[in-house]
């Protein structure tokens, strides 16, 4: 069966995407891991999972603790979405970038996402880089 649209309502807890990526923005920006856990409560499905070239991570948990290390490894650092999500068929992608303490762009990305029926990230599956040439 094929995923509605998540701009339809889906269930009774459906949450508009452009609100899902915004919160998850957010959680990514979030040092304090109780606000962070709070925030992926919001957007990202209970069991959730998360995947980019140095990370698989599984549930909302993980990925909070996963944030939190991220914090922990580069102060100071911060991952930032640089533009919206565009959507269709209970997908999602949206672009991104990591920056340094001091304001320099160290790493720019694609997340692609699958939204769950309640309109959660249920997967996030993100590139860095620009694809390689041919």
């Amino acid at each position: 069966m094929p995923r509605p649209n998540v701009r339809e309502k889906t269930s009774q807890m459906a949450i508009p995407v452009d609100e899902v990526i915004a919160a998850y923005g957010a959680a990514w920006l979030e040092a304090d891991a109780d606000r962070r856990l709070a925030l992926l409560e919001t957007c990202w499905s209970d069991a959730g999972h998360y995947l980019d070239p140095g990370a698989d991570v599984q549930g909302r948990q993980g990925l909070a603790d996963h944030i939190g290390q991220f914090h922990a490894r580069m102060p100071g650092a911060r991952i930032e979405l640089t533009s919206g999500a565009s959507t269709h068929h209970g997908r999602a992608h949206f672009c991104c970038r990591m920056v340094t303490p001091e304001g320099a762009v160290a790493a720019e990305g694609v997340d692609f996402g699958r939204l769950a029926q309640d309109g959660r990230l249920d997967e996030i599956v993100g590139f860095f880089g620009a694809p390689p040439s041919r």
